[in-house]
């Protein structure tokens, strides 16, 4: 029978636990923003009958470009991917390189005809950086593709009230597709806008609808410029061929002590209202959505409250929705993996099980690889605001000598809790971990280990007794600085904190560009063969 974890948080962390079990406390029942506070960023947004249905980039996650439903705007839960997995290289199995911070980027989503479409431009050059057009019955899947096209950055898919179809992408960039979307219309490529002369941050993300005749095209921008902040432009026109769109800020709000926000869409509800949803950059845990009203002003849609700003909490749209989540807790007990997981880049099937041990995930170990960065098999979850905890219990009674397990704050920079066999011993490591990339093949040249502390395990384990609890907790409130901490048990009920305590995580957009992620993970730095078997992960969220 499995031993059930506690997941208390400790004692030191106790007060922060408090104000974040305030925070759930207070905004009981309604949408406090961030709506998920969790890495989703680059979202597409859509509303199917009464479903809504949202799409964001997970990169070298595996599978990949994730698919959410929600009733009311509150309640998202993952229903699907629209890919397994990218083998365009040897780079999505981390051979000859890998995709950390490439891959799926800014994927579109439509309804058209009785079917949902995906378009998706990896963010790669040459022939991996074709653009992918996918097609399903249902959003759920299965997703097959349909055609491949030239690469198109950060670009949506757009069907206009006759069905002819549109690629808006770049910066102000456009092209009429084939109907049957397998090619470009010959002379169709233009620039329907220039960017302005001090316009020249950011200015890319299209998403793009049609409302009461007129065309709406809204992209992230950023002017530089004392004063000038990251904002949500919107370009509109009644003619697809005009030669000038009229241009409106249509957001420019900072919001929960974080800089300013930018970047999705906007969707409209079955009673004809509508909302805003962008993402904002919120360092250790990604980038999260927030939820805003839209005001239809002189056929604009501004975003935000009457002050232009994004609101701390609203209203749900529909009222006693089911409780649901991205983010989820596993015993392991069914027969296929949850969709709340995702592999770090393509899984290798054959080294991991559900079957074998009912009741457990087994990782096995498949080829001899130097560090945790080159590892297949690591499986992640988000971390989530404003504080969060996972645990995992693991049997490491077959592990072989080299392997390493365990489980992570998993980013460029990690915080590592990692079981090592050495021999016939076992020991306990806590390490913080920083991996270096080559900018252009995303190749490992160098992982920094610092190992902060030790703990040995070899006294403690036996073929009975051969299994270790591990946790670690994130806050992400305001002023709290990122901060991990990590634990470990012999018995899952009397925890023991060891090494950095609060580890500073960050957001590094030139190496993994996403938010740290749980990571369980095991690999052989000698000889394969050997594995673990996980017991359950356990998880809890206050804002949950």
């Amino acid at each position: 029978m499995k031993r059930i974890l506690l997941l208390l948080l400790p004692l030191l962390l106790q007060s922060a636990a408090m104000r974040a079990d305030d925070y759930a406390t207070l905004h009981e029942g309604k949408i406090a923003n961030p709506m998920l506070w969790a890495d989703v960023p680059d979202p597409d947004v859509i509303r199917v009958g009464d479903t809504f249905y949202l799409v964001t980039t997970t990169m070298h996650l595996m599978p990949g470009a994730p698919v959410m439903a929600s009733k009311d705007l509150k309640n998202w839960e993952t229903v699907g991917y629209i890919f397994d997995r990218l083998t365009d290289s040897p780079k999505y199995d981390m051979q000859e390189g890998t995709v950390y911070g490439r891959g799926q980027w800014a994927t579109s989503l439509k309804y058209h005809d009785g079917k949902f479409w995906a378009l998706l431009a990896p963010n790669e050059s040459g022939p991996m950086g074709d653009t992918y057009i996918f097609t399903a019955p249902k959003a759920e899947g299965p997703w097959t593709i349909h055609s491949r096209l030239r690469h198109f950055h950060d670009a949506t898919l757009f069907f206009d009230d006759d069905g002819t179809p549109y690629v808006f992408f770049g910066t102000g960039e456009m092209c009429q597709l084939t109907r049957d979307l397998k090619g470009v219309v010959e002379g169709s490529l233009r620039h329907y806008f220039q960017r302005e002369e001090d316009e020249r941050g950011l200015l890319e993300g299209t998403r793009v609808i049609k409302h009461r005749g007129t065309y709406y095209a809204q992209l992230i921008s950023h002017v530089w410029g004392q004063g000038r902040h990251r904002r949500e432009v919107c370009y509109r026109t009644n003619d697809l061929k005009a030669e000038k769109w009229e241009k409106q800020v249509i957001l420019e709000s900072d919001f929960g002590g974080f800089s300013y926000l930018a970047q999705g869409t906007i969707v409209d509800t079955e009673d004809g209202d509508w909302y805003g949803i962008m993402f904002q950059d919120r360092g250790g845990v990604g980038r999260v959505l927030t939820l805003s009203p839209v005001r239809w002003i002189d056929g604009w849609p501004m975003l935000g409250d009457e002050n232009g700003k994004v609101p701390d909490v609203m209203r749900p749209y529909k009222s006693g929705m089911p409780k649901k989540g991205i983010v989820l807790p596993d015993n392991f007990d069914a027969k296929k993996l949850g969709l709340h997981w995702q592999w770090n880049h393509n899984p290798i099937d054959a080294a991991w099980s559900l079957a074998e041990r009912p009741g457990f995930l087994r990782l096995k170990t498949n080829r001899v690889v130097p560090n945790l960065y080159l590892a297949p098999n690591t499986l992640t979850q988000r971390m989530e605001g404003p504080t969060c905890s996972g645990s995992i219990s693991i049997d490491v009674s077959k592990m072989k000598d080299g392997d390493c397990a365990g489980f992570t704050a998993f980013n460029g920079d990690s915080g590592v809790l990692t079981v090592k066999k050495k021999g016939n011993k076992y020991v306990l490591e806590m390490s913080e971990q920083k991996v270096s990339l080559t900018d252009r093949e995303k190749a490992v040249t160098n992982v920094e280990e610092k190992v902060i502390e030790i703990v040995e395990l070899t006294s403690h384990l036996s073929p009975r007794t051969s299994h270790l609890y591990l946790r670690i907790t994130g806050d992400f409130q305001p002023g709290h600085h990122d901060a991990a901490n990590f634990y470990y048990s012999l018995d899952g009920e009397q925890w023991t904190q060891i090494g950095t305590k609060n580890y500073r995580m960050v957001f590094d957009y030139r190496r993994f560009f996403m938010g740290s992620k749980f990571a369980i993970f095991n690999y052989a730095t000698k000889k394969p063969g050997g594995y673990i078997d996980v017991d359950c992960f356990d998880y809890s969220c206050p804002a949950e």
